[in-house]
């Protein structure tokens, strides 16, 4: 099988230029996309909902749009499939092809996840105040480990940029700063917090809590042993005196490896 490459050759360099920004676009496009989507499409009116189904009709179907995410998500993140990707595709679009996948596997779920009529729970007053201000420091807790991994590369166009500079791409080392002092994974802890925190509980919407809550618990363990593998013995002691997800420890001095 023949890599795909378009700048083997100087002639072919503008085309390789050229499939560089299509790739970065699609990148940001359906990576930026499919959140937006999550977060706002029900609201403006990009949902399809599917009229006259039964509740158990609706979970069946969320529980397997669901697991067509995880599949994808954390299938394709795996070091054996990516290999594969590369003897089709040069290096440098692995992880943008990785972001687009995800970004169209997360919009299917955004656009045609169905809403169930059952309600669970409704809070009021302090309680419904107490969970709004638990989802805030969600969205901040999120906010201040994005910002703590510098440079955050979420849409995988970093190799792609440093390509067209025709310089080598550099992955960046073990953050130890921020809130990655008290916790591993403080994006999966903030998102964790933020499903969780929810006035309103319909079945559906527990439903994703639950499947959502485990498979980050899954695709967690999945990334710490290949996060040991990438950074060896560093990561090692990292894991040793920095919980994974809850911060019960206090967290002791430490710098970026």
């Amino acid at each position: 099988m023949h890599v795909f490459t378009l700048d083997a050759h100087p002639k072919l360099k503008s085309a390789s230029t050229v499939w560089d920004y299509v790739f970065i676009v699609l990148s940001i496009v359906l990576g930026t996309g499919s959140v937006f989507l999550l977060v706002f499409g029900e609201s403006l009116g990009f949902t399809i909902r599917f009229v006259g189904w039964f509740e158990i009709q609706i979970l069946l179907w969320d529980t397997c749009l669901s697991l067509l995410f995880f599949v994808q998500h954390s299938g394709m993140v795996r070091k054996s499939f990516r290999r594969q990707v590369m003897k089709i595709f040069p290096q440098q679009y692995d992880n943008a092809i990785y972001a687009i996948a995800s970004g169209i596997a997360l919009a299917l779920v955004a656009v045609f996840w169905q809403k169930s009529e059952t309600t669970i729970l409704v809070l009021h007053g302090t309680a419904r105040t107490i969970v709004a201000m638990c989802n805030l420091l969600g969205l901040l807790l999120f906010i201040s480990g994005a910002s703590s991994l510098r440079p955050f590369d979420p849409l995988g166009i970093g190799p792609i940029r440093a390509h067209l500079r025709d310089k080598k791409y550099q992955p960046g080392p073990i953050i130890i700063r921020g809130p990655y002092k008290w916790m591993r994974h403080p994006l999966y802890s903030a998102v964790l917090l933020m499903f969780w925190a929810n006035p309103d509980v319909t079945t559906d919407r527990l439903l994703f809590n639950v499947l959502w809550t485990a498979w980050i618990c899954v695709a967690t363990l999945l990334e710490e042993r290949d996060l040991t593998v990438e950074f060896g013995d560093p990561y090692v002691q990292y894991k040793k005196t920095v919980p994974m997800l809850i911060p019960w420890r206090i967290p002791r001095p430490a710098t970026s490896a």
